[in-house]
This record gives C-alpha cells, structure tokens and sequence, in this order.
C-alpha cells in the first residue's frame, strides 16, 4: 500500500517523484473536475492565468469604473457657450451707439487754429487803438486843446473806422473773419460737438457702457480715459466737455470702442457658427437677455 499513489476525492491522484513533471502536472490538473466547480478548464498559455477564473469574471454587484460621460460634458460646454453669448450679445446690445458717431462733428475740421485767432486779435487792436485816438482827437477839439478842424478831422476819422468795424460794412472790403467771428466759430462747433455727445450718452452713458468691451481693445483702460469713464457714469459728461482737448479726447475713446465692437461683433458671429456647427440650437438661438 505504501507505493502505490493515494486517492481521495476531490483531488488528482498523488504522482511518484520519479514521475512528477511540469506537463504532466498540467495534464492531470486539466483531467481532473473539482465536484462543484466544473468551469476549470485548462490554462492559457499566453495569458498565464485561468480563462474560467475569478480575476476575469465580474461581480453583477461590483461597481463600475467611473468615465467621463459625453452627455454630460456637452451640457457643460452647451451651458458655458450659452453664457458666453448672452453676455456679448448683452454688450452688442449696450454699445451699438458707437456706430452712430459723427467723426466730423467731433473732430471739429474747420475749427480755427490759434494762428488765425491771434491774426484777428491783432487786426482787432489795431482797429480799437484808431478809433481810440479819433476819439481822443475829437473830444479835444470840443475842449480847446487842438484847433476844431483838428477835432472835426478827428471826428470824421472816428466816423469812418466805426463804419468799418460794422459786420456787413467789413465784408465788403475783407473777407477775413474778425476776432468775435473765429470765436463764435469756436463756439459754436463746440455746441455741435457737445449736443452730439449728448445724443451718444442719453441716459445711459455709453462710454460708462463701453468700458466693458477692454477685454477685446486693453487701450480702453488706459488712465487717460478714467475720468470719462467716471463722468459718464454719473451721467453729467456732456456738459463737462468744455474744450476742444476734451472733445478730441471723447473722439479717440470712440474710435477704440469701435474697434472694440468690430471684435466683439466677429466673436460673438464665431461663436453663433461654433454653436450651429456642434448642434447646440439652445445656444445659437437664446433669447436677448432683459
């Protein structure tokens, strides 16, 4: 009995130890059924591990790894594009007034320089300093001082330079504007320029409003610009355009908004095209916002 191999159930007879190699181990291994277990089936060479065994059979109640859902992802993006539209075309919606500018009603073309300001003062003073000495010519001839031809020649001087300095009786022998006309010029195109800014502005202040597209031209933020930014919003920038400096500084401003809104209009139409291109209709139709 000592030679010969024991048997027991449920498992492979014991082989001698003359006989015990690797294949035949595999091979009594693959003949032999576990009572209970007959999925065991013989090993995968190439994978070096049962097919039948537990590392390759999952669990009905084990958890499932954790993906990114598609669905889910493009909800999100769906949802961050819609944002982003509604806030540019918010800011289309806010600053389309830029487009109604009148460059030349600000840039003032015909404004006169200082040049032709100080050639009119001076023609101004020559003809206030003879009609003074005219004066002064006849009111001494009525006193004694000088003979009366004197005081009369002098009288007929004054007569005839105060003729001179009449606006319709100038015109007819110089076309050169006087010193009150270079003024009211200036007077008056600032008038034009700042009712235009008031149209620009209302109620709403649009360069308060425009600050916001910097995003899409830094040269908004520029400190230069602050204080029309503050005027604005509080609403009283037009009546604080006093100067010429002041208006050629509003005109810079808008001119940089408008290329702000250029940019703002192709990012807002390119994200428009991206969302009818990905299929998000919500996006590429969502309401103005109120």
């Amino acid at each position: 009995m000592t030679g010969e191999p024991v048997l027991r159930r449920g498992r492979a007879a014991d082989p001698t130890p003359a006989a015990v190699t690797p294949d035949k181990v595999v091979s009594v291994a693959a003949s032999s059924v576990i009572p209970g277990n007959e999925s065991v089936t013989q090993p995968n060479e190439n994978q070096g591990e049962l097919p039948g065994s537990q590392a390759n059979v999952e669990s009905p109640n084990q958890p499932k790894p954790v993906s990114d859902d598609p669905v889910l992802s493009s909800d999100a993006a769906a949802a961050v594009a819609e944002t982003r539209q509604r806030r540019l075309r918010r800011l289309l919606k806010q600053c389309d007034r830029v487009l109604l500018l009148d460059f030349n009603t600000l840039a003032m073309p015909t404004w006169p320089d200082n040049f032709s300001l100080a050639i009119a003062r001076r023609r101004r003073d020559v003809w206030l300093f003879i009609s003074v000495l005219a004066a002064l010519v006849f009111l001494s001839g009525l006193s004694g001082f000088v003979p009366a031809w004197v005081g009369g020649g002098g009288f007929g001087v004054l007569v005839v330079v105060l003729l001179a300095g009449v606006p319709f009786i100038r015109r007819l022998y110089d076309s050169r504007p006087s010193y009150l006309d270079v003024l009211m010029r200036r007077q008056r195109l600032l008038k034009q320029a700042r009712a235009h800014v008031n149209q620009l502005e209302e109620d709403v202040g649009l360069v308060w409003q425009c600050a916001q597209m910097a995003e899409f031209n830094s040269v908004l933020k520029a400190p230069p610009f602050s204080a029309l930014i503050r005027l604005s919003e509080q609403r009283i920038l037009a009546r604080s355009l006093t100067r010429r400096e002041h208006i050629r500084l509003y005109l810079i401003y808008l001119l940089e908004a408008e290329k702000a809104y250029d940019r703002l209009q192709q990012a807002f139409f390119e994200g428009h095209q991206a969302a009818i291109d990905d299929g998000w209709v919500s996006v590429a139709a969502s309401p103005e916002p109120r």
